[in-house]
């Protein structure tokens, strides 16, 4: 969808640091002007971005970027390192899988394939100020992403990769409070289990569906956090 382009666009100005918190974004009439839509397929993305706390819409004085806060919006897709980058703390990754596998029946059905197909898996952790913070567990469509083992995911995240290889235009999340795998509790550095968030993401592009991912986060090193506008 039209109004879909105009969030990824926005979203990638955002999440690069293109445009940094209080910079303003384009109009309703000059992003109507650069998509050839109408204005109020203008208005529709820029308004969803600020239900979801990316922006803030002021009459008289436009549109800006939200100021930045030490929380994750389950409603947004940002670059992680980004995100930890702006609170001025440092990022490393460590990539503990990067291969291909065969597609179990549910990963298949996640990425809308064939069983057995191949499928490229990666297991990353994310570390703030060396503390363990995510672990990222995904299965990506190589139809999409032909060079995602390609990549050095110390260096750039699955993230930034994807968004410039394959455009997102809709996402899906499903959010579960879990207590972890041992596994899990490796990679996460846990000396033992404890409560986690679960975010389970899909994401599509033009192409078809891009990843199926599994983002767990220590409770006690995460805070998860939106915004919402109810109009009556």
């Amino acid at each position: 969808m039209k109004f879909s382009k105009i969030k990824q666009h926005l979203y990638s100005k955002i999440a690069t640091g293109e445009w940094p918190e209080n910079h303003p974004v384009s109009s309703e009439n000059a992003l109507a002007t650069q998509f050839k839509v109408s204005r109020m397929t203008a208005r529709r993305a820029l308004q969803e971005l600020a239900d979801e706390g990316l922006v803030i819409r002021s009459k008289g004085s436009g549109t800006y970027v939200a100021p930045l806060k030490s929380q994750t919006s389950f409603m947004a897709i940002r670059n992680i390192a980004d995100e930890i980058r702006a609170r001025n703390h440092d990022y490393v990754a460590h990539v503990h899988v990067l291969k291909q596998v065969p597609a179990s029946l549910q990963i298949a059905e996640q990425l809308a394939l064939e069983p057995e197909s191949p499928v490229f898996y990666s297991v990353i952790t994310h570390f703030e100020n060396d503390l363990a913070v995510q672990v990222e567990e995904r299965y990506v469509n190589p139809a999409v992403a032909a060079d995602y083992l390609r990549q050095d995911f110390t260096y750039i995240t699955p993230h930034e990769y994807l968004s410039a290889s394959a455009p997102l235009t809709e996402a899906s999340h499903q959010i579960e409070a879990v207590t972890p795998s041992a596994q899990v509790c490796e990679w996460l550095d846990l000396a033992k289990p404890e409560p986690c968030l679960r975010i389970i993401r899909r994401t599509w592009s033009d192409a078809g569906v891009v990843t199926y991912a599994i983002l767990t986060h220590p409770g006690s090193r995460f805070v998860l956090g939106g915004h919402l506008t109810f109009k009556p």
